[in-house]
């Protein structure tokens, strides 16, 4: 009853509503004296006068069908289902393939209750000939329907012969597939080619050829493809298996490959997928998960090596040269300055003169009043990498505050720790002030990250004079590194963007790498207005940038506890 309530619309006509509610349950309470057109058309209104969004009523309704099918569907859930499919259409486009996928779906939980065992194996003789009405375009349903419909009645040739022919002997088995056959060739010619497949492979029928195999390949209906590979035997799966290496699809391939034991005759596809699983979590800068997937082979470990010369990474080089003993493999590669050279920006290039790590009180109040002197600061932030499905991010370990010529690395997690008051106070003086600009690039993710982290804080809840780079530079792609180049003429090094930030000390080059983050915020700016001779920093100048400048002042006061 829950469930309905919440699908049910209050209004003016209150009592009629809940009169027309009281029969609706009444209806799903037992369905033994309920048709199926009946039952359809109050499915329908409850929809209808459902208040809550499309895809919440959707789930909403299917439980409520769930359960209704528990209720003394006459004569057995099964065969009540097939009747209402026969119905839907006639509700129109907009219900039909939606509460047709509601039934079926429903039926799946009933598969192994005991007691309707029989009404299923009775309902499949009907849902073949629903199958055959739908095929000859009596009954109008999507071709998904007609797939879900042939896998929830698990319907077989000779349940297909039976509604053909009333018979299941051998000659109507040949008969009912070579009648399927003529569907199949109208599907293919039509190119609707997942149909198409779902009947050849569940009934075995065969009038497909590589041809049609390539077809679906260059159509990249690739999961379709696999299926009829698969269903047309070895040489198939092979072929397949060549196209998706050709088209450097690495991972369906070793897939394939693994399933179908073909390591034989591709013996070098399982450390080509891996190697190319280690470079992607290279590039996005995850060394850590790159070596664990490794798993200590040699060769692998030795490609990790070379990811991260090419890379710049010189501290990684030497981490997993003394690790694995590769110095010999490292000499052999192309000196470190050919790899590393000018491409990317640093603080050298910046003129940066100091980079100062906070992680005390005295050094926070220090920090905080030379921030104050500031008209401009960059900021970012920056927190260990978690890879694990559905669980949450990590706490923010250190934000960095940059003018363009002194960046503090503020140690959040330990300042946090020493006194909560304190830092949130020199933090509020900072982001509340309206004398400062703070620059920061997608700097809402780092603030949502923020209050996520420290949410007893107030400093993360309110700003004033925040500009985000990203939105004031739309068009540039390739994220903060990008905008650099386009600015700068240089890009960023972002091999250390996923390394362990909680670890304690920093390496020195992951403190470069932060601070770097936020000082080339300033850069990037000052540039930008350098850029506008016809302005110089007039208010015409302002006036662009200004229009992003945004503030947020949460009101709300809450006392501090700690």
């Amino acid at each position: 009853m829950g469930c309905f309530e919440e699908v049910t619309q209050e209004g003016p006509g209150t009592n009629q509503h809940n009169d027309e509610r009281s029969i609706c349950l009444h209806a799903f309470s037992d369905l033994s004296h309920v048709p199926p057109a009946t039952f359809i058309y109050l499915l329908k209104d409850c929809y209808v006068y459902g208040t809550n969004k499309a895809t919440s009523k959707f789930k909403i309704l299917m439980q409520l069908v769930k359960v209704a099918l528990h209720n003394a569907p006459q004569p057995g859930p099964f065969t009540y289902a097939v009747q209402c499919m026969y119905i839907v259409p006639l509700l129109g486009k907009a219900y039909s393939e939606g509460f047709s996928h509601m039934l079926t779906s429903s039926l799946k939980h009933l598969k192994s209750v005991e007691s309707v065992q029989k009404d299923f194996l009775d309902a499949k003789y009907l849902a073949a000939q629903l199958v055959l009405n739908i095929l000859d375009s009596v009954v109008p349903h999507e071709n998904r329907i007609l797939v879900k419909l042939l896998e929830t009645f698990e319907i077989e040739l000779r349940d297909m012969a039976h509604a053909l022919y009333g018979s299941e002997l051998d000659d109507d088995l040949v008969k009912a597939r070579e009648h399927l056959r003529q569907y199949v060739k109208c599907f293919m010619e039509s190119e609707s080619n997942a149909i198409a497949v779902a009947l050849i492979t569940r009934f075995s029928i065969q009038c497909c050829d590589e041809s049609f195999l390539i077809k679906l390949i260059e159509n990249y209906q690739l999961d379709i493809a696999e299926e009829c590979a698969t269903f047309m035997g070895k040489e198939m799966i092979s072929l397949l298996i060549q196209k998706f290496l050709d088209m450097k699809m690495l991972k369906s391939a070793n897939k394939l490959v693994k399933e179908h034991d073909l390591t034989e005759e591709f013996p070098d596809v399982s450390y080509l997928y891996k190697e190319s699983l280690v470079k992607k979590l290279a590039e996005k800068g995850c060394w850590d998960i790159a070596e664990a997937r490794a798993k200590k082979e040699t060769k692998l470990v030795e490609y990790l090596v070379y990811l991260a010369m090419e890379a710049g990474y010189m501290e990684k080089v030497h981490e997993l040269c003394q690790r694995y003993s590769l110095e010999c493999y490292v000499d052999s590669l192309v000196p470190e300055n050919v790899f590393c050279g000018s491409d990317y920006l640093d603080l050298k290039k910046l003129d940066v003169q100091e980079i100062v790590w906070v992680d005390e009180i005295n050094g926070l109040l220090n920090a905080t009043s030379c921030i104050e002197a500031c008209k401009i600061i960059g900021m970012d932030c920056e927190w260990r990498p978690n890879f694990e499905k559905n669980s949450k991010p990590s706490k923010v370990s250190i934000i960095q505050i940059a003018s363009d010529k002194i960046a503090f690395i503020f140690d959040l997690i330990k300042l946090y720790e020493d006194d909560p008051k304190v830092l949130d106070s020199c933090f509020r003086r900072i982001m509340c002030s309206s004398n400062i600009l703070k620059l920061g690039f997608d700097i809402q993710c780092d603030l949502h990250q923020l209050a996520q982290s420290y949410g007893e804080l107030e400093c993360f809840q309110s700003y004033e004079m925040l500009l985000d780079m990203q939105k004031l530079f739309k068009g540039v792609t390739g994220g903060l590194s990008g905008l650099s180049k386009e600015i700068l003429g240089a890009g960023l090094n972002k091999t250390r963007r996923n390394s362990n930030w909680e670890q304690r000390p920093l390496s020195q080059k992951q403190k470069e790498y932060a601070a770097l983050d936020a000082v080339v915020l300033v850069h990037i700016f000052h540039e930008h207005i350098r850029r506008q001779p016809q302005f110089g920093v007039s208010e015409g100048c302002k006036a662009e940038w200004k229009s992003h400048v945004v503030s947020r002042v949460n009101s709300a006061r809450r006392p501090l506890r700690f």
